[in-house]
């Protein structure tokens, strides 16, 4: 491996890995409020992603961003897609649906296959029909078998699939965009963090000091993975980008599994084994054309 190629691949493993472990994190800052941590995410990481865009002298091609009508309003619905998926998981992790969220990301790659059809026009191999053809099946038995669609793991691959269409789409670049996506919501987020301070439901400054300072470095675990996933995505191949990419949910599973004890049912665990096939379809026919 050369030494430019090794920096990208250490920052995506990083970064995946990072995201796979955000169960424990959230699950420990369980007496707050989902809706309240996420506040605190968009607010904090907000802070940080401007000081990096200062700090790299990225400002005036971001501040050219709010001089392009357009592209703000796709950047608002981006937000809002990133502030659905953000509440989402926060909301099923600390509700003991650690599997759900992981099979979310399980399904996201080939909710991204079928966009990539749907709304961009792009082809897709007779192997890539049958890995979405996987996924769906797998979905269908989990609604038939449990009786209750996976909401939550449709939620989030879709808000995170149709996020990334529209960043695809849109001409910013991706520090740039999440600092005004996040600037967008920061205004809404204070004013709620506020409201739960006033009506004495807030937990910031309030439980513990240790709640406080997690809930600052909400920040801090929101920006830096971003940062390096930019690091990996401009460094790497998109077949190996798209294959480190599993560890995420892979991660989130095992501690689904084994650290938090989730049941795996009948219908989950045919879910889970249908999507996995599909995926490894898809993973062959990437590899392949490369």
């Amino acid at each position: 491996m050369s030494g430019s190629s090794a920096i990208p691949l250490a920052a995506g493993v990083v970064t995946f890995i990072t995201w796979g472990l955000l169960p424990i994190y959230f699950k420990a800052m369980a007496e707050a409020l989902p809706t309240e941590i996420v506040a605190h995410r968009i607010v904090w990481a907000a802070l940080l992603v401007a000081g990096f865009v200062v700090l790299t002298g990225r400002w005036a091609r971001t501040a050219a961003l709010l001089g392009r009508p357009r592209v703000l309003l796709g950047l608002a619905a981006s937000a809002a897609l990133l502030g659905i998926n953000w509440l989402v998981f926060v909301w099923a992790v600390n509700n003991d649906r650690v599997l759900e969220t992981s099979l979310g990301y399980f399904i996201n790659p080939l909710v991204n296959v079928a966009l990539g059809v749907a709304v961009l026009g792009e082809k897709l191999t007779p192997v890539r029909w049958a890995a979405v053809g996987l996924a769906t099946a797998g979905v269908a038995i989990m609604a038939t078998g449990s009786g209750v669609l996976p909401w939550v793991a449709l939620v989030l691959a879709f808000s995170f699939g149709l996020y990334g269409l529209m960043r695809k789409i849109l001409p910013a670049d991706p520090v740039g965009g999440l600092l005004v996506e996040t600037a967008m919501l920061a205004p809404a987020s204070i004013a709620y963090i506020v409201w739960l301070a006033v009506a004495g439901e807030g937990s910031f400054l309030v439980k513990s000091i240790a709640l406080d300072a997690m809930l600052l470095a909400t920040g801090v675990a929101t920006a830096v993975p971003i940062t390096l996933f930019v690091i990996a995505a401009r460094g790497l191949p998109l077949a190996t980008l798209g294959l480190i990419q599993y560890l995420s949910p892979s991660t989130t599973f095992l501690l689904g599994v084994f650290l938090y004890h989730e049941p795996l049912t009948g219908a989950s665990i045919a879910t889970f084994a249908l999507v996995w096939a599909g995926l490894a379809l898809y993973s062959f026919d990437l590899l392949r054309k490369r």
